[in-house]
């Protein structure tokens, strides 16, 4: 073909392409071709989509609930997350607060460029979930990060927050419990993040994806601490707790000036989630009591089984209070270069993961590994560990 002048939009430049998508591609390419991989590089529920939420979508389906949808979210779906929030989160707001998304994704795609002005500087944990700073960057944002290890054991981090505070600091993004390395912040953390936020009239994003994966105590959102709601986007998904991945239906939790804006977003971008899947997410929303006590106790014994098995292969890896991933320090055995530690403990062991320096410079060194998979599995990756 000839040659034309025709090129993307300049914008094109502030998106990157996910490493952990280029991982899994790579891996799909393995099996394809017959090879061998223990994959703990994703980011899966090892359950699958529960069957009264499945029999929800054939109803919506056989009562042909196939047509446009009003683009905030179905009447059934809302209530349903509104009664949630109050009893889980204590976050007391009525429907008119809650807005569906194409899953959590979409939903902090939305919150971002609600908020995020080019030149402002956004506050975040690291390491962190990969397009996140995308995300900031697409807004045209200035990422700032705050290493973890900066703030593990401290109940007051306000000393690590002022540390980057500048006249352009204008948002602050909270994921707890935290893709990839699963920390929690606890109360008196969110509390300190919350005077911050006050003090210097910053918004707050809280990404809430992994709230029933705790393994110890409750989740707490910081829109419910006092005077943050008007302050805060809440954004959650049904993906991880339900095992809905692939259905795409999240929510942003927001007062009405943000929530105008979001509205429009969600108009132009979706036009409004699939309907069915809506009535399938209400009927997840209004699971039943206790749904979540014998899966989370499954994910702590995958939890417990690997790393105990990372620890005796030499690894440096405590447990992790939430989410379902591990993050080694693996320098001692497999040295400081990440990408090389992922290649060579897949070429000797069969197990995939993810560098941890496409997580953020400060993930240097580590491998995560997610341990949302068959127990089976993963008593074959302990034991290849016992190889290297």
């Amino acid at each position: 073909m000839g040659q034309t002048s025709i090129k993307p939009a300049d914008r094109a430049a502030l998106l990157g392409f996910s490493d952990i998508v280029k991982i899994r591609n790579r891996v799909l390419e393995m099996k394809a071709g017959g090879a061998r991989v223990l994959q703990l590089e994703g980011g899966e529920p090892f359950i699958n989509t529960p069957d009264f939420v499945k029999q929800a979508m054939v109803r919506a389906l056989e009562e042909n609930q196939t047509r446009y949808a009003a683009s905030s979210g179905i009447a059934p779906l809302l209530e349903a997350i509104r009664a949630k929030l109050a009893r889980k989160n204590r976050i007391e707001v009525s429907t008119q607060d809650i807005i569906v998304t194409a899953g959590g994704a979409h939903g902090l795609f939305c919150s971002f460029q609600a908020c995020v002005n080019p030149g402002d500087e956004v506050i975040f944990f690291a390491p962190y979930w990969t397009p996140i700073k995308d995300h900031v960057s697409y807004a045209g944002g200035v990422p700032i990060h705050v290493p973890w290890p900066e703030v593990r054991g401290k109940s007051d981090i306000t000393e690590a927050l002022n540390a980057r505070l500048t006249k352009k600091t204008r948002v602050i993004y909270v994921n707890t419990p935290a893709n990839p390395t699963g920390d929690v912040l606890t109360p008196a953390q969110l509390e300190s993040i919350a005077r911050f936020a006050t003090a210097n009239n910053l918004t707050v994003i809280s990404d809430e994806a992994y709230e029933d994966l705790l393994y110890e105590g409750d989740h707490i959102s910081i829109a419910s601490f006092p005077g943050m709601f008007e302050r805060t986007f809440s954004v959650y998904t049904l993906s991880k707790s339900f095992a809905m991945t692939g259905w795409r239906v999240g929510y942003i939790v927001a007062d009405k000036p943000f929530m105008e804006f979001l509205r429009k977003l969600v108009l132009v971008s979706v036009n409004g989630v699939s309907t069915p899947s809506q009535f399938a997410a209400a009927a997840a929303v209004g699971h039943p009591a206790g749904f979540f006590d014998p899966i989370r106790e499954e994910y702590r014994k995958r939890r417990d089984l690997l790393v105990r098995g990372l620890n005796d292969a030499g690894f440096r890896c405590p447990a992790p209070a939430g989410a379902f991933y591990l993050f080694p320090d693996v320098r001692e055995r497999l040295g400081a270069d990440s990408w090389k530690a992922m290649e060579t403990l897949l070429a000797k062991t069969k197990i995939s993961s993810v560098p941890g320096i496409v997580l953020g410079p400060e993930g240097e060194g580590h491998l995560r590994m997610s341990f949302s998979i068959s127990v089976e599995v993963l008593e074959e990756a302990v034991a290849a560990l016992k190889t290297l």
